[in-house]
């Protein structure tokens, strides 16, 4: 009898997890092509890209009036305008030009990485809210990125329901 009940409930057990399982819905996003495919995404990249120009071309034209400088000193130092004092006057002179050029090399990417970070985050925030709304309207208890699965079926994939949502 004991033995009965043990197998019994075994089955119940087997049978409430199997049913529980299969009720629990999945899906993947594939979010980079719902990013490569939205509009705003592609106006923060060229938004990125301008303000990169911009700040390499000052950076270049840093570099440029530097060059310009060193050669003007050393055209003084072998016409023998400078004094030994002066040239090292001079030559401090260059090196902390060297180290603001620098400086701004790393502050250059520090306003970029900032500048994506402002005009992308935004942008996430949409995609997952999207994500969000077709898991709660589908009835999906996880929705998975596709790069992280080693196997999908495609009639799974929700990609087209988050692009609609977001009016793609």
């Amino acid at each position: 009898m004991n033995r009965i009940v043990k197998i019994g409930s075994f089955l119940f057990l087997f049978f409430a997890l199997a049913t529980s399982v299969q009720a629990q819905k999945f899906g993947y996003v594939e979010s980079a092509k719902i990013l490569a495919d939205f509009p705003q995404v592609k106006q923060a990249e060229a938004n990125l890209e301008a303000l990169q120009k911009q700040l390499q071309k000052k950076g270049q034209s840093m570099i440029e009036q530097l060059q310009k400088d060193y050669q003007a000193v050393q055209q003084k130092i072998e016409r023998g305008e400078l004094s030994p004092k002066q040239q090292e006057e001079e030559a401090k002179k260059l090196k902390e030009r060297e180290l603001e050029i620098g400086k701004f090399e790393q502050d250059m990417v520090k306003q970029i990485q900032d500048k994506r970070q402002s005009l992308l985050e935004p942008i996430y925030k949409k995609v997952n809210d999207a994500i969000a709304q077709v898991a709660k309207e589908g009835g999906y208890q996880f929705i998975f990125e596709k790069g992280v699965l080693l196997y999908s079926e495609e009639g799974m994939n929700v990609s087209e329901q988050v692009k609609a949502k977001l009016g793609m």
